[in-house]
């Protein structure tokens, strides 16, 4: 599954730094900077209407935000917490956690439900064996006996999770946690949610290609964003644009992170936890919108891995906004939930 470096997102912002302010008292502050293996990007309106931390002071917050979720939950961290408790062999021993580590954890066991089983933080040894994790390796097929014994690590009942206490718990020693598919997301809210405690109410927050926004811009609008197809879909119709109040964005796929085998095939870094090998469908990518940053990261992952026809299902019963791009016999088609349609009706 995720990586995340999962798959670049399809997701952009329509960044516009050269505005000028509306009124003389409103000022756009715009930071920018590196995280979670990738960049962030915040824009923030300061209307006057409220005395504000300066702009210095709230990045150097906002930043100590991010480290402070990288040395919780980043496996590329060797000191980090998830990375302790991966190394950990020990079964039956509570590990201490934070409270911001067993939230993201908790949705996350949730989450697998809500996909069927497809969102899986637990195939991190099986993303490591195909070669897209921490654990680089040369981009080879692994045999079947190295998936069959990576398997036996694999699955989210391996493990348990205390959120009174706030400690994790192994079934078995070879356990492997891996927050990529939910932990960027969850930075985006942290991010936003501080920006909010401040007294903030215009922003747009962007982590990797996943986006939080709330209020106007200096115009007065929503804040628009863009579904951005594949470069290979380009030639089809244009973007989809649509206003980010209240909402965040995350987008999955497999078209950009992948590599090829011996026969050429393409093979994607998502990893069906249920196949123990990389997905193989028709879908492109999958956009999600959901008021949290988190749960969208989440869901674009499990719903991406089951393919359209069940990511649709459960769309639908879910009552998820969902955008789909997917590629067919007679080129590249969109498809979206009920849900979906009804904000582009909104616009």
């Amino acid at each position: 599954m995720k990586f995340k470096s999962l798959f670049a997102r399809t997701a952009t912002l329509l960044f516009a730094f050269g505005l000028a302010a509306c009124n003389k008292e409103s000022q756009q502050i715009t930071f920018e900077g590196k995280t979670m293996g990738t960049t962030y990007h915040i824009k923030y309106i300061d209307n006057g209407t409220k005395t504000l931390p300066k702009p210095e002071l709230i990045k150097e917050q906002l930043d100590h935000l991010l480290d402070v979720v990288n040395q919780e939950m980043s496996t590329y961290k060797k000191d980090s917490q998830i990375s302790q408790f991966n190394q950990m062999k020990e079964v039956d021993k509570p590990f201490v956690i934070s409270a911001d580590f067993a939230k993201v954890v908790a949705e996350a066991i949730r989450l697998n439900r809500v996909t069927d089983g497809a969102l899986d933080i637990t195939v991190g040894p099986l993303v490591n064996l195909w070669g897209f994790g921490p654990d680089k390796r040369l981009n080879k097929v692994p045999t079947q006996a190295q998936i069959d014994e990576r398997s036996q690590s694999v699955g989210i009942e391996k493990f348990a999770l205390d959120t009174a206490q706030n400690t994790l718990t192994k079934k078995v020693p070879n356990l492997y946690l891996d927050l990529s598919s939910i932990a960027k997301g969850f930075g985006v809210d942290k991010l936003a949610e501080h920006l909010e405690s401040l007294g903030i109410e215009h922003y747009l927050v962007e982590i990797g290609g996943e986006i939080r926004g709330k209020g106007q811009n200096l115009l007065g609008k929503s804040w628009n964003i863009a579904i951005e197809k594949p470069e290979f879909a380009q030639a089809s119709s244009s973007q989809i644009t649509l206003p980010l109040n209240n909402l965040a964005m995350a987008t999955s796929g497999n078209y950009r992170n992948y590599f090829e085998d011996e026969q050429g095939k393409r093979l994607s870094h998502i990893i069906d936890g249920k196949t123990h090998r990389p997905i193989e469908h028709n879908l492109a990518s999958i956009t999600v919108l959901h008021p949290s940053a988190m749960t969208a990261d989440g869901l674009s992952t499990g719903l991406f891995v089951l393919g359209t026809e069940k990511a649709l299902a459960v769309a639908e019963r879910e009552q998820l906004a969902v955008f789909l791009i997917l590629k067919t016999a007679n080129g590249y088609e969109t498809q979206m939930s009920s849900r979906f349609a009804a904000l582009l009706e909104q616009r």
